[in-house]
């Protein structure tokens, strides 16, 4: 019989392509790993990895244990949530959640939960979007709070289910009023780090005018950029949903009054879980609230 811990590791293996990866995101020694991996190769009865210069690949036989493996794990998540629904207690819920969320979305939602179900243990990470997903499919996460930009789509990842909380408007934040976006060519701008859908989606707003923002300040804070903006060093795009009270910069729609879509994401196993439900729940109220 396979071990389903044994198979979570050629799971994770599969996911993050080295063992010393998988060792790190696990909490356990490389050599650990390579000794249980060892083992499940015996207990499978064929190679699972295969040498590839200095690290290890998936063999043919152990690609396909990994695929069973995602499904056998994905059931024990569902027996888990319907066990969970039969009996008192909750069992806690991991969130990773982007940062303008953290500060207004996440503490109203705890809010009702603290009246709703004031035993749910709730554990909350500021974790950018790309990097939550990703940790969402390894079951680093329960639940994950992101964004998508229009016309930015994200890569759709089996196995996770999305749930749309609503919209949230970018606009141009600056210290003095602003005409438009293309008025602001020769400014000095804050923005999010290269590689991060903001900043693709920041950047494209700008061609779509006619220009090349002079990105001076790249910061992953949006809270940082707030000081930067107001000071007068520097004018940025920023989503309403950062703002706790009235903001002290001048803000100014773009063309078209784009906004971004927040969505929660869970894995679709895990959808039914008590605890899962009322953390949804919470959210989808408290950005109704907003």
């Amino acid at each position: 019989m396979f071990e389903l811990r044994r198979l979570r590791l050629l799971h994770e293996l599969a996911l993050r392509g080295t063992l010393a990866a998988v060792a790190e995101a696990l909490s356990y020694s490389p050599s650990t790993i390579s000794q249980q991996l060892a083992q499940l190769e015996r207990d499978a009865g064929v190679r699972l990895l295969a040498p590839d210069g200095r690290r290890v690949r998936l063999t043919e036989h152990g690609a396909a244990l990994a695929a069973h493996a995602a499904r056998a794990l994905a059931l024990d998540e569902q027996i888990r949530a319907e066990l969970e629904s039969l009996r008192p207690g909750l069992a806690p819920v991991r969130i990773a959640v982007l940062q303008s969320a953290a500060r207004t979305l996440v503490p109203n939602a705890l809010t009702l939960l603290a009246e709703r179900a004031p035993d749910l243990r709730v554990e909350v990470a500021e974790t950018p979007p790309e990097e939550g997903l990703f940790e969402l499919s390894a079951r680093g996460y329960d639940l994950v709070i992101a964004e998508q930009y229009p016309g930015h789509t994200r890569e759709h990842r089996s196995g996770l289910e999305r749930d749309v909380l609503g919209s949230d408007p970018v606009r141009i934040a600056s210290a003095s009023p602003v005409r438009d976006l293309a008025s602001l060519r020769t400014h000095a701008w804050v923005l999010e780090p290269r590689g991060t859908a903001a900043r693709e989606w920041a950047v494209q707003q700008c061609r779509a005018v006619g220009f090349e923002p002079d990105v001076r300040f790249e910061l992953a804070d949006l809270a940082a950029h707030v000081p930067l903006i107001a000071a007068g060093h520097a004018v940025g795009l920023l989503p309403d949903l950062l703002w706790v009270e009235q903001p002290a910069l001048r803000l100014t729609d773009l063309p078209g009054s784009p906004a971004r879509e927040i969505f929660t994401a869970v894995r679709r196993s895990d959808a039914d879980r008590p605890s899962i439900r009322l953390v949804r729940e919470a959210l989808t109220d408290a950005f109704a609230a907003r």
